[in-house]
């Protein structure tokens, strides 16, 4: 399940968030530090692992 970060637009804390593909575009988590459900999706860097070596 993959991990997306989040802002509140009402404390500025960031935080991550685990949620199913599916789920993604419909999740809309509340803020663990002041509980606001305004928050921004962060785009983090995508960087693929492989076990064999190019």
């Amino acid at each position: 399940m993959p991990t997306y970060q989040y802002r509140c637009e009402k404390c500025g804390e960031m935080f991550e968030h685990a949620e199913h593909l599916a789920e993604h575009e419909i999740a809309h988590p509340a803020c663990p530090k002041c509980g606001g459900e305004k928050v921004q999706r962060i785009p983090t860097p995508f960087v693929p692992k492989t076990s064999r070596k190019s």
